[in-house]
């Protein structure tokens, strides 16, 4: 299993609350990894600063993942595990890019088709490519 992502200096300071960092062990660590990787990827610095505050209100009101992220398939994860280059070029898509491929691997149709999907996302990321 991933071990779980470096813990934001920023983020860090706003679990320092008690009830919210409560919170925050109950989530699972995939989820925990979305919401660091939600805010990493922001762009701007007030970006990542909205974001970062709005932790503390989105775990009070019983959200587990950040809005309008995309929850990547865990089969992605196993299929890049032993491709450092695919996995490289994953790590270094911009979020959007990230949904993109994901939006791609949902739409189709049935379990056949998305293991299809993923294998050619895999191959896509391979070769460098950053959009499906």
């Amino acid at each position: 299993m991933e071990s779980e992502h470096r813990m934001p200096t920023d983020l860090r300071n706003v679990l320092a609350a008690p009830r919210v960092a409560t919170l925050w062990r109950g989530l699972t660590p995939i989820a925990r990894r979305d919401f660091i990787t939600w805010i990493e990827g922001a762009k701007q610095p007030e970006t990542r600063k909205r974001r970062v505050e709005s932790i503390p209100s989105r775990l009070a009101s019983g959200k587990r993942r950040p809005c309008c992220y995309a929850v990547v398939p865990m089969n992605v994860y196993k299929a890049l595990a032993d491709l450092p280059k695919a996995k490289a070029t994953w790590k270094g898509l911009t979020p959007d890019e990230r949904r993109d491929f994901v939006s791609f691997i949902h739409s189709a149709k049935d379990a056949p088709m998305r293991a299809k999907r993923i294998e050619k996302t895999v191959l896509m990321l391979l070769s460098g490519k950053r959009h499906p």
